[in-house]
């Protein structure tokens, strides 16, 4: 084994190492919070859709496309089985 090898073999034990010590403690709040910043960025672009005034339309009112494939998701995990007319969602 050359020392490159040795070299490399170290280091990526060394960021498991980190990993495992700083980043896996906090991991499953780092998602909640994405999570949470994704459904309010979510019900602004569906507020906006709605038509109710929304600060930061002009931003978001682009995005609407994107947002529609998971749709089904969010509205799930939001404690509704179905959402919107047939053939909207489910």
């Amino acid at each position: 084994m050359s020392l490159r090898d040795r070299l490399v073999s170290a280091w990526r034990r060394a960021e498991a190492a980190h990993d495992a010590l700083f980043v896996a403690r906090w991991r499953r709040d780092l998602r909640r919070r994405a999570r949470t910043e994704q459904d309010t960025f979510r019900a602004l672009v569906l507020l906006d859709s709605l038509g109710v005034d929304n600060p930061v339309a002009y931003e978001t009112l682009d995005l609407l496309p994107y947002l529609v494939a998971d749709l089904h998701e969010w509205h799930r995990r939001m404690g509704r089985e179905t959402f919107g007319d047939p053939g909207v969602c489910c």
